[in-house]
């Protein structure tokens, strides 16, 4: 796992990996800056004429208003906005990074020479990656609505975000870097053998892409600067995913090396 680790931290410097995490970036901040400035003031205003006049949050601003909390009140609008866009944002760059730059970077890895020899066995494909990452979000949504309810409980909402994070982490990036590698059965045993360290690299990914949600959550330079920061941070997020993908596959091409060569499988790789 070190071993990957240092290789993924080395790669991440090749100009070809910084452009693969620059390139989703600059085009989902483009797409966002454009909307940002069409829509960021009529969204604050929206929200602003929700807040006062839906029954569903009219109270919680006359509550704010007798209490003298009207600097709160001012701040609300641009908090609820920013709550939402976070996730939306976030998704928008994540799936084109996924579908653009992850199958590059496994390329990038699967080309060096420590793997260019590797048999590839093309049992996977975009519809089987689609159904898997569906069905592993689907699982790790009911996981999360399941228990949301102790998330409360001060230790919790500490560990089961990194935790459901880091398996699901753990279960995209194994199958897309196994996909056109490993035959079906081959992934299934290395996925068994090494799933403590992948859970760890999955829940360490976790943590270093919750970083910028947390500067994001909790600063308030992210709400007055929104529109500014959420490219930086965009930024940070993509650069997570690529280191992601680099150490994933670093990983588990060299293990399914040795998974071959202790079971004497050939393939094609002679």
């Amino acid at each position: 796992m070190l071993r990957s680790l240092g290789l993924s931290m080395v790669g991440l410097m090749h100009p070809k990996m910084l452009w693969l995490s620059l390139r989703p970036f600059i085009i989902v901040s483009v797409v966002w800056a454009v909307l940002f400035f069409f829509m960021w003031e009529p969204a604050l205003e929206s929200i602003r004429f929700f807040i006062t006049n839906s029954f569903l949050t009219a109270w919680m601003a006359d509550v704010m208003s007798a209490a003298g909390w009207d600097e709160i009140r001012a701040v609300m609008a641009p908090l609820l906005l920013v709550i939402v866009l976070i996730p939306v944002i976030t998704i928008s760059l994540l799936v084109l990074v996924a579908f653009t730059s992850v199958p590059a970077v496994i390329r990038h890895i699967a080309s060096q020479p420590g793997y260019q020899d590797l048999y590839q066995a093309h049992e996977g494909g975009l519809i089987r990656s689609l159904l898997y990452a569906f069905i592993s979000i689907l699982i790790c949504c009911a996981l999360v609505m399941m228990t949301l309810p102790i998330w409360w409980v001060p230790p919790m909402v500490a560990i089961l975000p990194p935790l459901f994070w880091g398996w699901l982490t753990m279960r995209l990036m194994s199958y897309d870097v196994l996909a056109h590698h490993a035959t079906e059965a081959e992934r299934q045993s290395l996925m068994q053998k090494h799933r403590w360290p992948l859970l760890t690299m999955g829940i360490l990914c976790g943590l270093l892409g919750a970083v910028p949600t947390f500067f994001w959550a909790t600063s308030a330079m992210a709400i007055i600067f929104f529109p500014v920061v959420s490219f930086m941070v965009l930024w940070v997020y993509s650069v997570v995913f690529i280191f992601s993908a680099l150490w994933f596959a670093h990983y588990l091409l060299h293990a399914l090396r040795l998974h071959r060569a202790e079971h004497g499988i050939v393939l094609g790789d002679s």
